[in-house]
């Protein structure tokens, strides 16, 4: 069991175990789970994490590589700290979270895909984001005959340092003539990929995610009972907030509070919910707008979250467009999908909704429309094409998935 196995003549190593290497933050880590879970292997995996230092001057802090802040922090934690006149002890002294996760150590996980290999095969390591891009690429400079790395989002350089990198078409934005226009030179090779993608790059339009028609049912099921009976048709709002490269401020919030108004008497009932990132200022607009109105439930953060009921019982969703994850998920489900707030999105964001519009799966969202009457598009599917493109990846080297 786990040994290289014969199959049509061939020798496969049997991959049966995956290591997701996480940075904390649910957009990156939903992207690593959903591929795993793709590939099938979401009963037999592993969650590792890179922490930063968390609190105070630590939050400003984050342009540096990982491996650096962590030094700085341990520099830190030796000496006071005086601030304006003020000692102050190290902020690093509070606790960063995530005590109940395993941190990612790519010489132990190194060490254990090698002692394990000849019981239980390769290992499958998947990691997002930047902070996890030092690991991943370790781990696969320690082990590199005993792991698959797979590295989604763009790691900028040195692409053979995986075994696959998935990232969106987006990221390579940078690249176009339009993308170095808007680049000061000073800034050039921090920003702009440095590698064309090559034949182990994947491409995909949106953001990696957990939603398939097995969750979706799943999730109709377990949601049966709330949402069901609602009347018809049920419109989703999911309202993020202001991001680096979507700035907006609260006059959009007033805009589309008008706009569901100016909507709700095609719709059968509104569902309103805001994300981790939603401005308190920008929820209290939205609940004294709309709060009122019997046809409006809008979710108040506890538990249990109805993203994915939301997901499998709505009709249309609306979206405000700093979510490159909200969208993906939405347009996934084959749904009419419509999107506010993209005029105040720039570089990337901006490319990926000129991407999701030329492909006729998001409309902008202006009130003129009658919930009543739905529109279809071919849904994206990304986290299927990856899996697939892991799947060919193994093939060529030898070694296939096997739950």
């Amino acid at each position: 069991m786990g040994r290289p196995e014969i199959f049509g003549g061939e020798l496969y190593g049997v991959i049966r175990r995956a290591i997701v290497i996480g940075n904390g933050f649910a957009g990156s880590e939903n992207q690593s789970i959903g591929l795993v879970r793709a590939l099938g292997l979401s009963n037999h995996q592993s969650l590792y994490r890179v922490t930063r230092p968390r609190g105070g001057i630590h939050e400003r802090l984050h342009w540096l590589p990982v491996s650096l802040h962590k030094k700085l922090d341990y520099v830190m934690k030796q000496f006071q700290i005086t601030v304006r006149g003020k000692t102050v002890m190290p902020l690093s002294a509070e606790k960063n979270g995530f005590s109940d996760t395993l941190e990612a150590d790519a010489k132990h996980i190194a060490k254990m895909a090698h002692e394990s290999f000849e019981k239980d095969g390769p290992l499958l390591v998947v990691a997002s984001g930047r902070d996890t891009i030092s690991v991943a690429s370790h781990i696969k400079q320690l082990a590199p005959e005993y792991v698959f790395v797979v590295q989604i989002q763009h790691p900028r350089s040195g692409l053979k340092r995986f075994d696959l990198v998935i990232t969106p078409r987006h990221d390579y934005y940078p690249l176009t003539p339009h993308g170095q226009k808007q680049i000061p030179w000073f800034l050039r090779r921090w920003i702009t990929p440095r590698e064309l993608p090559d034949r182990h790059v994947v491409l995909t339009v949106g953001a990696l995610h957990q939603v398939d028609s097995s969750v979706l049912r799943s999730a109709a099921s377990a949601w049966h009972t709330e949402l069901a009976s609602l009347p018809r048709p049920l419109l989703v709002v999911n309202i993020g907030g202001p991001a680096r490269s979507c700035q907006y401020g609260m006059d959009l919030v007033k805009k589309l509070s008008v706009l569901l108004q100016n909507v709700l008497w095609s719709c059968g009932s509104l569902r309103i919910s805001f994300s981790r990132r939603t401005p308190e200022k920008a929820s209290k607009i939205v609940l004294r707008e709309l709060g009122g109105h019997s046809k409006v439930y809008i979710w108040n953060g506890e538990e249990p979250n109805p993203h994915m009921g939301h997901l499998a019982w709505a009709d249309a969703f609306v979206i405000t467009a700093d979510s490159v994850s909200m969208l993906s998920e939405a347009c996934s489900t084959g749904k009419p999908v419509y999107i506010i707030g993209a005029e105040h999105c720039k570089w990337k964001f901006a490319d990926f909704h000129k991407s999701l519009l030329e492909r006729g799966v998001v409309r902008p969202f202006t009130g003129k429309e009658n919930m009543s009457e739905s529109w279809s598009y071919s849904p994206l599917n990304d986290t299927a094409v990856a899996a697939s493109r892991v799947h060919d990846a193994l093939a060529e080297r030898g070694w296939k998935v096997q739950p």
